[in-house]
């Protein structure tokens, strides 16, 4: 079922855009899939989506094993990152914290612990201070480019 759904989405994507999350669910429920808020979150994220100006896409409108590199999501989606102890707050646009955080989960950062993304803030929880000050000067060279 979980695959067929994944089928589902991918072809759904292809016939044109789909700009909310709402959206998405609503046309799968018309296509038979009774799917909550929660499944399509997991399954966005499993599919590796990117939400654009142009609503949702798989990453460079490729295969499900491309993703967008660290440097693509921060120059098209990040503003701004804080430090709070061992933890970041990175600040994105709006409805970009999802893909986001995906690309810091899916890139070997051995800096990073884990990623808790809402709409527009990502949470980057590190291991210690000093992990996340070298995290944080990194991702702000990354803003600035």
């Amino acid at each position: 079922m979980k695959s067929e759904r994944h089928n589902a989405i991918l072809t759904l994507l292809s016939e044109g855009p789909v700009l909310s999350q709402d959206e998405l669910r609503r046309k799968l429920v018309r296509r038979g899939f009774d799917v909550t808020q929660a499944t399509l979150s997991r399954d966005i994220h499993d599919l590796r989506l990117y939400k654009g100006p142009n609503g949702y896409a798989v990453p460079n409108g490729a295969a499900e094993d491309d993703r967008p590199s660290l440097n693509d999501v921060f120059s098209n989606f990040g503003l701004a990152v804080r430090q709070a102890t061992n933890q970041l707050v990175l600040r994105t646009t709006v409805g970009s914290a999802q893909p986001v955080a995906a690309a810091l989960d899916h890139e070997y950062i051995p800096e990073v612990l884990g990623t808790i993304a809402g709409d527009d803030t990502v949470l980057i929880i590190c291991q210690d201070q000093k992990h996340a000050s070298s995290l944080r000067h990194r991702l702000e060279t990354l803003l600035e480019a």
